[in-house]
């Protein structure tokens, strides 16, 4: 299903780099007897106390598409990927020892990272199929990925973008000659940003409505000897902006950012990594909106698939939008309110409503679907 929404898509990334997103989800269930459901840690607790929900975990990928290189609009995702990762059940109380030491087995077979790394080839294998085979993929992640696991994959072709700890412990290579190959002079991501003899640069990255200038480190050559192992890293740490002299500082920590692409400029890399916050907004979207995960289903197949399939719409929507409409939004759309007016991209609710205006309106291009006109009837209610 989501096939022809790459290749169509794809026509509109027109650098040597792809950027895509890839991140986890959770969608709230009742039932005790769905398959794969579990009790998790809810994201939307607060952080002076951690509640639990029960519901399935999927993890989303998405294709970044730099609209703001052609126009004055933000990034736009579009998901290409919404698989189910079920957490492996823990054995009872009654368990025998074998059964625990398979389920510590299962458990660094089927959990998060390990997906992510079954991913990436697939990921590739897609945008090659889709005719980027001439590109290279880039994808960035949060701080849960940064793991040895997902170092230890190297997939040709494919890169990464990781989010890092500040205190994680990091070195440089040993000139040629040594019998060593990590250096003993170990340094931290904090104390990078800290040191004064690496220069601050200066860029401009699309953020928040418009082009700002953002000041950031570069440390080339670096190594993760409890992560990365050999491979050769670039630490990158941007640091908060504002939007005035007068105003209060956004972004307000730092991030430190390692990637594997050490020979390409920085700024195309942050803007990547700026655009992946644009998958919050499908999951909002996709849960709010279009209420992605409220279907109440029981059967083993059914319950991974129709959440994808609604994905799989949500994606088609919002291509379909960039292409009849463009990036911005125009007059084909109904008035915003007044708080809302700035607004320069169309919604998921937008673009829900003015397609429900249509069918309500052409009623004969329904009818090679095979609708009736009890069908025709619920449509125009909906769209009234």
């Amino acid at each position: 299903m989501f096939a022809p929404i790459l290749r169509q898509a794809l026509t509109r990334c027109p650098g040597r780099l792809v950027g895509m997103d890839v991140d986890d989800t959770r969608l709230r269930k009742t039932g005790r007897s769905i398959s794969g459901a579990s009790y998790r840690r809810d994201p939307l607790s607060p952080p002076f106390h951690t509640n639990f929900m029960l519901g399935l975990r999927f993890l989303q990928t998405s294709l970044l598409l730099p609209l703001h290189r052609g126009a004055n609009a933000s990034c736009l995702a579009l998901p290409v990927r919404f698989e189910e990762v079920p957490v492996v059940k823990k054995p009872g109380k009654r368990a025998r020892p074998e059964d625990w030491k398979q389920f510590h087995r299962e458990r660094k077979l089927h959990n998060l990272s390990a997906r992510f790394v079954q991913t990436m080839p697939i990921l590739r294998a897609n945008l090659d199929q889709a005719g980027g085979a001439n590109k290279q993929l880039v994808l960035a992640v949060d701080g849960s990925f940064c793991n040895r696991t997902v170092f230890a994959a190297q997939i040709p072709g494919v890169e990464l973008i990781v989010r890092t700890r500040k205190d994680a412990v990091l070195c440089h290579p040993v000139a040629p000659g040594s019998h060593r190959f990590y250096d003993a002079a170990k340094f931290s991501p904090e104390q990078a940003r800290k040191d004064d003899t690496i220069p601050w640069k200066t860029t401009k990255l699309f953020y928040g409505g418009k082009r700002r200038t953002i000041r950031y480190k570069e440390v080339p050559e670096v190594l993760w000897q409890g992560g990365a192992k050999r491979l050769r890293l670039r630490l990158i740490v941007p640091t908060p902006y504002r939007k005035s002299q007068s105003r209060k500082l956004y972004y307000r920590a730092p991030a430190y950012l390692l990637t594997s692409i050490t020979h390409h400029h920085a700024r195309a890399l942050l803007q990547i990594y700026l655009d992946r916050w644009q998958i919050e907004v499908n999951h909002r979207e996709e849960k709010d909106t279009l209420g992605v995960g409220q279907a109440q289903l029981w059967n083993p197949i059914s319950v991974p698939k129709q959440p994808a399939f609604a994905v799989a719409a949500y994606s088609a929507l919002l291509l379909a939008g960039i292409q009849a409409f463009g990036p911005a939004r125009g007059a084909a759309f109904a008035q915003l309110p007044r708080w809302r007016r700035k607004a320069k991209r169309p919604s998921c609710l937008d673009l829900v409503t003015l397609l429900r205006q249509e069918m309500a309106q052409r009623p004969d291009l329904l009818a090679p679907f095979g609708l009736n006109t009890n069908h025709q009837t619920l449509i125009a209610a909906a769209a009234a």
